[in-house]
């Protein structure tokens, strides 16, 4: 879950719609909320994508991330995994000066590394969609919580995928990073009950 606690209602076509309380007053945060977060993402490179985003985000706010979203994809081929796996040691170094990204060698080396685990991931399984989406029991959890302090950090099925990544070589997918990765690519919906989206969705 992206860190803010400041509420916000925006007006669209005559009327205030009521968001999640992180989703601030910041466009592209807005538009991250009303149009990707909790959504279900199928696709292997977007997959991928969050997935580095994601372990760039430890430690930082997730709307730092979002601005440099552009840049990473830039830096980072698109994010195809293929690309991505390729890359040495002058790639990384000019990762590693390149001010549009999070210029952090653990993070950077991490996404590398990733992309090798994405290939031998999709060699066994079909596709990272299959084996995540196989982790998180093939379909989204839907979950209404009454307020953010009702949404946990981690939970068993971010612990598993953690504990899974892992031991596939993956880094940068701690539990609470997981559980982030889990509603950022629809495999838990969190919504909580008075944002318009939850509200879309039951209706």
């Amino acid at each position: 879950m992206p860190a803010s606690t400041t509420a916000h209602k925006r007006p669209r076509a005559g009327r205030d719609l009521v968001r999640c309380p992180w989703a601030g007053s910041d466009p592209l945060y807005l538009r991250y909320h009303d149009e990707e977060w909790g959504v279900p993402l199928h696709d292997d490179r977007k997959l991928f994508e969050l997935l580095v985003l994601e372990g760039a985000q430890a430690g930082l706010s997730w709307i730092t991330v979002l601005r440099k979203r552009q840049a990473y994809r830039a830096a980072f081929a698109g994010f195809d995994p293929a690309a991505v796996a390729r890359y040495g040691a002058r790639q990384v170094a000019r990762l590693l000066g390149d001010e549009g990204i999070v210029r952090n060698r653990l993070k950077v080396e991490s996404a590398i590394t990733n992309a090798r685990a994405v290939l031998a991931v999709q060699k066994e399984h079909g596709s990272l969609d299959a084996f995540l989406w196989g982790l998180a029991g093939g379909k989204t959890r839907v979950n209404r919580p009454r307020g953010m302090g009702d949404v946990p950090a981690r939970t068993p099925e971010s612990d598993a995928m953690s504990k899974a990544l892992k031991a596939k070589g993956f880094r940068f997918v701690g539990s609470t990073i997981m559980y982030a990765y889990m509603q950022a690519t629809g495999m838990v919906d969190d919504h909580v009950a008075t944002c318009f989206r939850a509200r879309k969705a039951r209706g």
